[in-house]
Formats: structure tokens, C-alpha cells, sequence
């Protein structure tokens, strides 16, 4: 359920035992932290940062069970805005969204579905086209073109990589940036645009990112720690 690290700290004249403290983060992601809520006996605030005392308001939100499931946790909207505002200000430096942007405008001969999904030799797959076209927004505007004719890729959560040649379910899309057809994107940052349809925590597991992603959102939250 947890992971215990130990984080260092130094301080002048003060014995060895007292210069480590120990923190806890989630099983399988110890880039999120986990501190007990005060006042309760089995709730939890589940955060990016490492410091205490743990801001509530830059937390990811509250969960009563470890690890979190998509009914124990209580999202802090907070917490997604300032990550929307992160992806807008930085998606398109991640160097696996210029991957994909350059892989999308080499794909040659695919036939786009509306909600993004390659329709060739694609029978069968009816439940997640429809699920992708129903979503709405940035979610169901393409995440895969033909060769020089530009499009959109999705940026998506790690915990469940789509297959090559699909995008995302929309519980997974944080949102999307436009790419022209020489694979540079469009305005220079993409013209980001968020989902709407991306959840904190799925069957599947709780928020992951890329390390680039994860860095400037944790430098951002420092910030806002600070003010």
C-alpha cells in the first residue's frame, strides 16, 4: 500500500537519528506522497510535494482507502486547474509529445474516425470508437493523421499507453495540441486545449505523468507553496 522514503535533512549540531525523517508515498508511484488527514482515522491527503505541513489546497485530493480507487478519492479541482495551466504553458517542450508529433505527420494511408481512432482493418472495436466520439472536446479530434496533413495528439495519462495507432480513453486525456503538417506545432505551443474528460483515478490507477511533465508541475507547486 505505501512506500516509506527517507529524505534528508541537515541541521547544524543535532544528533545523526534526527537528520532524516521518513515519508510516505503510494506502492508503484513514489512520486506521490501520501499524509495522514488531521482530525480523521483513516483519511488520507495525497500530494506531489514532500514538505509538511501538507497545503491542502495544492494536493491532489483526499482518499479513505490505499491505494485510491475512483470512489475513495475526493478530487481537489484546484489541483487540475494549475496542472491545465502547466500543460498549456509546457506540453508542447515534452519530448515525447514532439515524438509523437513527428511520428503522427509520418504516418502514411490512415483513414481518421472522428473520435481519433484508425479505422483500418479496425472492425470489431465499435465500444471504444464510440466512447472516443461521444467524449467531446479536445478528445475527439484525431490523434493520428496521414502523412504532411497535420492533426492532433492527445496528451495522455502513463497508467494505461494506448495501443500504436489509438488515442487514449477519454478518462485518460488531459488534453491536446495542434500539430501542422510538418510536424511542428501550430502557433509554436500547440494551442493547447484541455479535455474535460480526464479523471485523477481510474480502474487502472492513479495520476501518471512523464518525468518532464511531472518536474514542471512540481516546480510550479513549489512556487505556489511559497506564496
Amino acid at each position: 500500500m505505501l512506500a516509506t522514503r527517507s529524505i534528508g535533512r541537515q541541521a547544524l549540531n543535532v544528533p545523526r537519528w534526527t537528520q532524516a525523517r521518513f515519508v510516505s508515498s503510494l506502492e508503484g508511484n513514489p512520486h506521490i506522497y501520501v499524509f495522514p488527514r488531521e482530525g480523521t482515522t483513516n483519511s488520507h491527503i495525497l500530494s506531489l510535494l514532500s514538505s509538511e505541513p501538507v497545503n491542502p489546497d495544492l494536493a491532489i485530493g483526499v482518499t479513505n482507502k490505499l491505494p485510491p480507487t475512483p470512489d475513495s478519492l475526493t478530487e481537489n479541482p484546484e489541483f487540475l486547474n494549475i496542472l491545465q495551466e502547466v500543460f498549456a504553458k509546457h506540453a508542447h517542450e515534452d519530448p515525447e509529445a514532439q515524438s509523437q508529433a513527428q511520428v503522427m505527420v509520418s504516418t502514411a494511408g490512415a483513414n481518421l474516425y472522428t473520435g481519433g481512432v484508425l479505422m483500418a482493418n479496425q472492425r470489431g472495436n465499435r465500444k471504444r470508437m464510440e466512447a472516443g466520439d461521444s467524449s467531446g472536446g479536445a478528445s475527439g479530434q484525431g490523434g493520428a493523421g496521414g502523412a504532411g496533413k497535420g492533426g492532433w495528439i492527445h496528451i495522455s495519462d502513463s497508467r494505461r499507453p494506448p495501443d500504436f495507432g489509438r488515442i487514449a480513453w477519454p478518462e485518460d486525456i488531459f488534453g491536446s495540441l495542434e500539430v501542422d503538417g510538418h510536424g511542428q506545432f501550430v502557433g509554436g505551443d500547440g494551442k493547447y486545449q484541455a479535455s474535460g474528460t480526464y479523471r485523477m483515478v481510474t480502474r487502472d490507477g492513479i495520476l501518471g505523468l512523464t518525468p518532464f511533465l511531472r518536474e514542471k508541475l512540481v516546480q510550479r507547486l513549489r512556487e505556489l507553496n511559497k506564496q
